[in-house]
Parts: C-alpha cells; sequence; structure tokens
C-alpha cells in the first residue's frame, strides 16, 4: 500500500482541516476524494493508494468538524462553507499537482458534496465519480426530528442531534469491517443542527445539477444498499444532459464498496472511469 502523506489545509475563515495526500512522480491527475456523513478518511485509504500506485495524485481531506479534525465537531455554519471548502481544496490540489483540473470522487454523502461543487466550478472538474451517493436516502431523520432540528436552527444552531446511521450493519456485511466501524473513535455520530439544516441545502443544489454544466459522470452502485434509493439515483443521473453517464453495479456489494472482502474489481473500475 502506497503511504500518504499527512498535511493540513488552511481554509479561508483560519479552520484548519487534516487531509491525507499521495503526490505522484508520474502524476497523470490529480484526484479530491470526499469522504460521507460519518466517515473519514481513513475509511478510504484502500482506493486512495491504489490509485496512487498507478499514477493519479490524491487528495482525501477530513472535512471539517470530522475525522481528525477536532475543532467544532459535526459543525458547519452553512452549505455555502461546506461548497467552499471543497473548492479550495481542489485549488490547492491544482497547485500541488499541476495542471488546470481535477477528477472530483464523492462517496456517499460526499456525494452530494461533489455535485455542488461541481456545479460552482465546472471549469475546475475534469470527470465526476459518484460511490453511492447519498442523493436520495433510505435513511433519513423523522419528522418529529426535523422539526426540532429546525427550531434549533433558528435559537441553538449548536444543539446536537444523531446521525440516523449509527448501526455498522448498514454500510457493509463484512465482519471485519463491522467491527472497524464499530470501533472507530473518529466516526462522526451526531452532528449540530446548523450542519443537518445545510445538509438540506446541499441536497436541493446537488438535485438541480441537470440546469448546470456537466462532465463526465461515473455511478458506482451497490446491490443490497440500505443507506441509498439505487432506483432514484440512477434515474436522476439517467436524465441529466451531461456528455457522458456511466452507471455501474456490483452484484451481492452492500454501501460501502471499499469495505467489501474483496474491493479489487471497484478499485479497478474507479481508476478506469477516472483516466478514460
Amino acid at each position: 500500500m502506497v503511504e500518504p502523506e499527512a498535511i493540513t489545509l488552511e481554509m479561508s475563515d483560519g479552520y484548519r482541516a487534516w487531509a491525507r495526500w499521495w503526490q505522484s512522480d508520474s502524476c497523470q491527475g490529480v484526484v479530491v476524494y470526499l469522504h460521507g456523513i460519518q466517515s473519514h478518511g481513513a475509511w478510504f485509504t484502500g482506493s486512495g493508494s491504489y490509485l496512487a500506485s498507478h499514477g493519479l495524485s490524491v487528495l482525501m481531506p477530513d472535512r471539517r468538524g470530522s475525522g481528525r479534525n477536532g475543532l467544532d465537531r459535526g459543525h458547519a455554519s452553512s452549505a455555502r462553507r461546506l461548497v467552499e471548502d471543497v473548492l479550495e481544496t481542489v485549488r490547492w490540489a491544482i497547485r500541488a499537482g499541476g495542471g488546470n483540473q481535477v477528477y472530483l470522487v464523492g462517496v456517499s454523502w460526499g456525494g452530494k458534496l461533489a455535485v455542488a461543487a461541481q456545479q460552482a466550478v465546472p471549469h475546475s472538474v475534469k470527470s465526476l465519480a459518484l460511490v453511492a451517493p447519498g442523493l436520495f436516502p433510505k435513511v433519513d431523520v423523522s419528522w418529529p426530528g426535523k422539526l426540532a432540528i429546525g427550531w434549533a436552527g433558528l435559537v441553538q444552531p449548536r444543539r446536537r442531534f444523531d446521525i440516523p446511521l449509527n448501526d455498522p450493519e448498514l454500510f457493509t456485511a463484512n465482519p471485519e469491517r463491522i467491527r472497524f466501524i464499530r470501533d472507530d473513535s473518529l466516526r462522526l455520530r451526531t452532528a449540530t443542527a446548523s450542519f443537518l439544516i445545510a445538509s438540506r441545502r446541499l441536497d436541493r443544489t446537488a438535485r438541480r445539477a441537470g440546469r448546470g454544466a456537466g462532465t463526465g459522470l461515473d455511478l458506482f452502485l451497490a446491490d443490497h444498499d440500505d443507506i441509498i434509493d439505487n432506483e432514484r439515483t440512477r434515474a436522476w443521473v439517467r436524465n441529466l444532459p451531461w456528455p457522458r453517464r456511466r452507471i455501474t453495479q456490483y452484484h451481492g456489494a452492500h454501501h460501502t464498496l471499499e469495505f467489501e472482502v474483496a474491493p479489487e474489481k471497484f478499485f479497478g473500475d474507479l481508476l478506469a472511469a477516472l483516466t478514460a
């Protein structure tokens, strides 16, 4: 496995975010890789290392308030701030890796953040890969919970709420990885009202993607996904007026493709999609 360099990225508001950076000597392209709502970069070092070993430089940030970022755990002031973090990360990756575009990868919740970022700077994104993206979730906050979050957003924006994904078996059927998730002390189990409202606004931004400039898009889905709605996700992708859309679905797989017992097929398909 190719080991990444640990770096920090300073955002325009002064927040310092921890990240993994795989610098490829041949650098056939630069990937910005975004994780999900509960996860962080350590969940995806397998695919990050695989891409790096095949000539791509990979920047995998831990989103503000998640992973190894201890400040403001589970908090973001707005959807705009979350998107701006990605845009600043993209600019850093372009400077460090050369060229003028990146490949953008978004996993689960990170998928909608990737789509929103691509819409903001389509000229900077060469292609987009969405891995079981959280655009149309099966698992959601209850209506009473949504009302409580909405009220807290007005009067107590840092009030914390459970993220409704606390069962590791939602992510994978691999016993080794179920234990990994269960024991992961950096996994984000709660988020603030402000973050959850920002997440809801990102939903609307991402779903309007068909109205904006498009690029090449690869969608990767798992057969047995208890977190996202595959049918609605496929329909959304097929209706995009973008120049290229490809859908790959893995028989017998679960939500986090990275955590399959043998994820090498997915790794190879992701590499092929990014370098096509």
